[in-house]
């Protein structure tokens, strides 16, 4: 016979353990602060945030890199609407995340209440599943079922509110955490892997194209097996980006930057699309089937999602691996890859040589990226933020293992490097971790610098500073030939990572950036360096992929 808990937040604790869970990322309120206090003394470390947007980008981040939930909790009202951003950014990202919040106690959510809204409604919308703990009792069915939905294909975001007057009531005698059950992946069907093949067989101009999917079901060594074993050129959305190694030979490169680029073109010619774990909020499928005149063979533990540009002739759903395994040894490989998906990658590696060796200033989006690579190793990890840069990183970028250089393309919100990158180091303690920013971006969660700090959690960021909102300025001087409202100031970032007790770099020559990094990527603290960055090689790209036609 079990112990008879003292109180709900007590057990609610439990069952965090028993699920796991590692690390809570939050910030207290009045309402929660039972829960709070019986995290000390377990095994789960509480991580106190600046923000709550903060604590959610967290456990997005934690979740993405470990397949294992990551937990972020927060008092009511205004706090929980603080964690609805990084919880739908998990949630369109396909990441496993339990966000926990206090709630209004049961005995005043039928009136008008201080701080009490329905947050359940208001986080439906963006989890897999939001519901509120009402009584004590079923505390271990509901903290099962939340990790069991956060987890599950496709994982997502989930919701558990729980009532201040609930969390202090005292757990029933007898009730403990249940057990974690795993579901395991199916193997395919015979008879579509049959299907699919003769789809293939036919095919004249096949491309790969692996998604995000393929980077949660482990499914690397299979893709780079097919891709070799058929001879076929396989691109990646941003998120899969490293599921299949940049400097392998049939790689193209990612696919999902903003205008026509070197690897739509293949996909232009092609006539079989295979899909591998790609999730259709990565890259509108418009952009890969403009004509809907493709044929599609879906590999995925999911069913395909309906989209006029998204017709599948075959669908195989299950285990990826085994699928790809049983597809390639059904296939006669074909004779070579296509001379266009070596020609995109020629013009790619021109792209990155040429950029290596730009020692103008401020510094071209190309060298940085080069000096990112320089300084990094193959399992050292770097987050992406949202911005201009994030298309010259997902452009240029080598990454040779999938889940190192992390991109958010669902939501694809500002804000989440910094924070993320925090929980990158706690999941992944012997990597080098660096967050790269715009300017515009750093700014909306650099407070969790302090956070970083205090926890003893080293890691470097890069501030790409060009004083505006850079890639709304990119897109807005395409369209409509000038930009207005997007420029602002900044702070003296050194100075400013200095006064937190961080290190603080500032650019001043490019041949300055790659010891700089090397150095901050070294250190035991974070590291902040500024990096002036010349983004007049935004319009010149897409003027350049323009000329060359499509």
């Amino acid at each position: 016979m079990l112990e008879s808990r003292q109180t709900v937040a007590q057990l609610l604790v439990e069952c965090l353990e028993n699920e796991g869970v590692k690390y809570v990322f939050g910030l207290p309120g009045e309402e929660n602060v039972r829960f709070i206090d019986a995290i000390d003394g377990s095994s789960i470390r509480f991580i106190l945030v600046r923000s709550e947007q903060g604590a959610a980008f967290m456990a997005d981040i934690y979740g993405r890199l470990t397949g294992q939930a990551g937990v972020c909790a927060a008092t009511l009202g205004p706090g929980a609407i603080n964690l609805l951003l990084g919880v739908a950014d998990a949630q369109l990202d396909s990441t496993p995340l339990v966000a926990i919040s206090a709630h209004a106690g049961v005995n005043r959510v039928h009136k008008e209440s201080h701080q009490s809204l329905d947050l359940v409604s208001m986080f439906q919308p963006a989890t897999k599943w939001a519901d509120m703990l009402l009584t004590p009792g079923t505390t271990a069915e509901m903290v099962r079922k939340a990790f069991k939905q956060a987890q599950s294909e496709r994982p997502g975001a989930v919701y558990l509110a729980i009532p201040d007057d609930i969390e202090g009531c005292a757990a029933p005698e007898g009730v403990g955490p249940l057990q974690v059950n795993v579901v395991h992946d199916t193997a395919p069907s015979e008879s579509q892997i049959a299907r699919a093949a003769e789809v293939l067989k036919a095919a004249r101009h096949p491309v790969v194209l692996a998604g995000h999917g393929a980077v949660r079901n482990h499914a690397s060594d299979a893709l780079t097996r097919f891709a070799e074993t058929l001879r076929l050129a396989v691109a990646t959305t941003f998120m899969g980006k490293g599921v299949i190694s940049d400097n392998h030979p049939n790689t193209l490169g990612a696919m999902g930057f903003m205008f026509h680029d070197y690897v739509n073109r293949v996909f232009e010619q092609a006539d079989v699309i295979v899909t591998v774990g790609y999730d259709l909020q990565e890259f509108s499928p418009a952009r890969i089937n403009p004509r809907g005149d493709k044929q599609i063979i879906h590999i995925h533990r999911l069913p395909a999602e309906v989209d006029a540009h998204y017709e599948v002739a075959v669908g195989i759903q299950g285990h990826i691996s085994a699928s790809l395994d049983a597809l390639a040894a059904a296939v006669v490989p074909f004779a070579e890859i296509q001379a266009s998906a070596l020609q995109v990658r020629r013009r790619r590696e021109n792209e990155i040589e040429e950029g290596r060796h730009n020692d103008s200033f401020p510094v071209k989006p190309q060298r940085i990226v080069a000096d990112i690579r320089a300084a990094m190793g193959s399992d050292d990890i770097v987050l992406v933020d949202t911005g201009a840069l994030k298309m010259w990183m997902a452009r240029l970028y080598p990454t040779c293992k999938p889940n190192t250089c992390l991109i958010s393309n669902g939501l694809a919100s500002m804000g989440f490097a910094v924070p993320g990158a925090l929980a990158a180091k706690l999941a992944f303690r012997q990597r080098k971790i660096l967050a790269t920013t715009g300017d515009g971006a750093f700014m909306m969660n650099s407070q969790e610098i302090e956070t970083a700090l205090r926890e003893k959690i080293p890691f470097a960021i890069l501030i790409w500073e060009d004083c505006a909102y850079g890639l709304i300025k990119w897109k807005m001087e395409l369209e409509l030939g000038h930009s207005s409202h997007m420029t602002f100031t900044n702070p003296d970032f050194v100075k400013y990572a200095e006064s937190f007790g961080a290190k603080g770099y500032r650019i001043k020559a490019t041949n300055q950036l790659l010891p700089a990094l090397k150095e901050a990527l070294a250190s035991d603290t974070v590291s902040v360096i500024t990096c002036p960055v010349d983004y007049s090689e935004n319009t010149k790209l897409t003027h350049k992929l323009a000329e060359l036609g499509g």
